[in-house]
């Protein structure tokens, strides 16, 4: 049986591909092709009840277009609405770029295992970020600065494309100011001489850091070319393997393990298994990354 709301079909209550209806209350551009979306569900006891881990995604559909995975970039510790990070590229990302502030769409989830922050409390985080892998890390970093008492030190480490690429740049300018909190950013290339910082890969910055590698949670988010060279630094300064942490944003497509689109390895699935996975599932199935 399908219920009718605003004349919108939406799956009978308690199914699996149930969505929630949700509201974009506000719309942020952050780069030509990338927007930041605050929603609110229209569910006044949901927007209370709502409760994810960082590292943790849902499902976001455009009605009358399709759905596409995404990962959380708001903290938990913001209550009533919920962040997401879109970069326009395919029909239904292209349509949710289109909507207007007060449209209306569909969310379910939360889906994922997201980062482990209750065995992280207590430790070093060590945030390393590339491209639009500072999205799903956004979310770590503000649940972390928020509740900055539970951590040590916490390291920021992005590298972009070029200047003009720096996802949530003004954020990032603010944030650098704080005491407690060291950032490093570079970009790969630089064509302004207005470019005052790093030019070069973000693993140069590896010898720089001053860390208790055993005492360190090292997250790793960005584009998969990325990923061998970090975990190898990683691994030459004798962190942990279970400390070493790869959220994949990948292949995802229903959400829940039922599609199998996400499959890696023999038995994993990005969706449900993941999209967090450490640095031994790494090692034993090498074609993650």
């Amino acid at each position: 049986m399908e219920v009718v709301k605003n004349n919108i079909f939406l799956p009978e209550k308690g199914s699996l591909y149930q969505p929630f209806l949700g509201r974009i209350i506000e719309i942020k551009s952050l780069l030509g092709d990338t927007k930041l979306f605050k929603i609110k569900f229209e569910d006044e006891k949901l927007n209370s009840s709502f409760t994810y881990n960082p590292g943790q995604f849902v499902e976001l559909s455009v009605i009358g277009t399709g759905e596409i995975p995404v990962s959380i970039s708001s903290s938990p510790t913001l209550s009533g609405v919920i962040e997401l990070c879109v970069r326009k590229v395919g029909r239904t990302t292209e349509a949710l770029h289109r909507l207007k502030e007060n449209s209306l769409i569909g969310i379910r989830g939360p889906y994922g295992n997201g980062f482990p922050v209750k065995e992280m409390k207590g430790s070093n985080l060590l945030l390393v970020a590339g491209g639009l892998g500072m999205a799903p890390l956004r979310s770590l970093l503000k649940y972390a600065l928020d509740c900055r008492k539970d951590f040590k030190d916490v390291i920021l480490m992005y590298g972009a494309r070029n200047p003009e690429q720096i996802l949530f740049k003004d954020e990032i300018n603010k944030l650098s100011s704080r005491k407690d909190l060291k950032i490093l950013l570079t970009v790969d290339k630089a064509e302004s001489e207005a470019w005052k910082g790093n030019v070069g890969v973000v693993t140069s910055f590896f010898d720089s850091i001053d860390l208790d590698e055993k005492e360190t949670f090292a997250v790793i988010c960005g584009p998969h070319i990325m990923f061998k060279f970090v975990i190898q630094k990683l691994l030459e300064r004798n962190f942990p393997k279970e400390k070493i942490l790869i959220s994949l944003e990948r292949r995802m497509k229903c959400g829940v393990g039922k599609c199998g689109h996400c499959n890696i390895g023999e038995y994993k699935y990005v969706c449900i298994d993941g999209p967090v996975f450490n640095c031994w599932d790494v090692l034993d199935i090498p074609e993650m990354i």
